[in-house]
């Protein structure tokens, strides 16, 4: 093939990158995912309890009302499926949305729903009020009556429900302990449950005896929904004993709030009731239904790769740790694979790697990917013509306007001719600038989802 069919294909399979990325993307629609799960005949409404499956348990219990909550970054997209949905006679408002403040100050109010625009990452002011009106609504549902729970990412820090005496600001501090000490998200989740009122099966305990029932959107890789949003409708199987430990272990016992102390001795000690767990009574009329994941887009994309002609192949469902790590990789995968056929491949990776910041420049865990696997490409002497794109499902990437990051054999060309260094840039943190410099930077735009990343990886020749 000439240079001029070179530039052609690769052009070509830039577009296919992106269509494919996009697939996934749409797998993950909020509003969609919620009208898959609910099944509206008059005035009763069922619920599909496994929506992605040809065969799906229903759950239907003639509910006489329907109090809907919707909480995290998609939560106003889900809300306005379930208020098209449901019939007057169930849902006659009183609902409430909560999601950051970018969200709620986009588009139109939803029917129905009271709106609260609240901060994320960083809890504020108004998701402290947030959390109040949707404990209120939550415990005003009778029995025979269901809680409709509609939860995304982001629902932890938006919905923040500090047990009293505890202050929003201590339980920040607390979480600021963690962050500094090393903390993973599994130990500072278990320290947030046994500190909150809604977390850790909270919101069952209070919405009981009516029945509730979670719509989830996963951000978390695995879908494990004790997770997600700190699991306020599922069991929790840790304890007030394991919190301290991990305060202890963790170096930072002696500078916890004292009111947070207070609360976690209280707890292990058992003058304080532990957060629900597993065979606990209110779960008897509480149900949870996984209506999107990473894991459904990854099959998604794969489905668009197949249709537009290439052999497709899973690198990784669970991409996670360091970028560069992440693109040494997937470069390995590269390097190694042996198509199966005369078609192009396509290697499919999900899930949700990090970025250790040793600069100060711009940019996000996908751009990083991207850049690092384009210097490594050239390096370690990927041959042929190949398109690697790595991208948010939530159309943003770190504190930029970019998802992702589209690279190339010609990204480092373009980026040196344009005066950019490409080993500068990556330790700098600055994969911002070397995308922007070398017409790399994935813009879709703001999704209305977040179901963690995924990677798509063209090989041809």
């Amino acid at each position: 093939m000439n240079e001029t069919g070179n530039g052609e294909r690769l052009a070509e399979l830039r577009t296919h990158a992106q269509d494919i990325y996009l697939a996934g993307v749409k797998a993950a629609d909020p509003a969609a995912a919620v009208r898959r799960a609910l099944r509206i005949k008059g005035d009763q409404v069922s619920i599909l309890m496994s929506p992605g499956d040809a065969v799906s348990d229903i759950r239907s219990d003639g509910w006489k009302a329907v109090h809907p909550i919707a909480i995290g970054k998609a939560a106003k997209a889900m809300a306005l499926a379930v208020a098209e949905l449901l019939p007057e006679a169930l849902f006659q408002g009183g609902g409430v949305i909560v999601t950051n403040h970018e969200n709620a100050a986009s588009g139109e109010s939803i029917p129905g729903f009271d709106l609260i625009g609240a901060g994320h990452p960083l809890p504020d002011d108004e998701g402290l009020q947030g959390a109040q009106q949707v404990m209120e609504i939550a415990g005003r549902a009778k029995e025979g009556e269901l809680v409709l729970v509609l939860v995304s990412g982001g629902g932890s820090a938006l919905l923040p429900a500090p047990v009293p005496p505890i202050t929003l600001a201590e339980k920040i501090a607390t979480t600021d302990l963690l962050l500094g000490c090393g903390a993973d998200i599994v130990q500072m989740n278990c320290v947030r449950k046994h500190i909150s009122a809604l977390k850790g099966g909270g919101l069952a305990r209070v919405a009981s005896p009516a029945s509730l029932h979670a719509l989830i959107l996963s951000d978390v890789i695995g879908d494990d929904l004790s997770a997600i949003a700190s699991g306020p409708t599922v069991p929790d199987a840790t304890s007030f004993a394991e919190a301290i430990g991990i305060l202890e272990d963790g170096g930072v016992w002696a500078r916890v709030p004292e009111s947070v102390k207070q609360r976690l001795t209280d707890g292990r000690d058992g003058r304080i009731e532990e957060t629900p767990k597993p065979g606990d009574a209110i779960f008897q009329q509480t149900g949870a239904s996984l209506i999107g994941s990473n894991g459904m887009s990854l099959s998604a994309a794969e489905a668009m790769a197949k249709q537009l002609g290439f052999e497709t192949r899973i690198a990784s469902d669970a991409l996670c740790g360091e970028a560069q790590d992440a693109a040494d990789f997937l470069l390995k995968e590269a390097l190694s694979a042996k198509p199966q056929s005369d078609r192009p491949l396509a290697l499919l990776a999900g899930g949700e790697t990090t970025v250790t910041l040793r600069g100060d420049g711009r940019g996000g865990r996908n751009q990083e990917l991207a850049l690092a696997f384009a210097m490594k490409a050239a390096d370690r002497g990927l041959h042929g013509i190949w398109s690697f794109l790595s991208g948010g499902t939530d159309g943003r990437d770190g504190p930029t306007d970019a998802a992702g990051g589209l690279v190339d054999p010609s990204s480092l060309q373009r980026l040196a001719a344009a005066g950019g260094n490409v080993s500068a840039l990556l330790a700098n943190n600055d994969s911002y600038q070397a995308l922007q410099l070398s017409d790399g930077l994935l813009k879709p735009g703001a999704t209305g989802t977040n179901v963690a990343d995924l990677q798509v990886l063209l090989l041809e020749g």
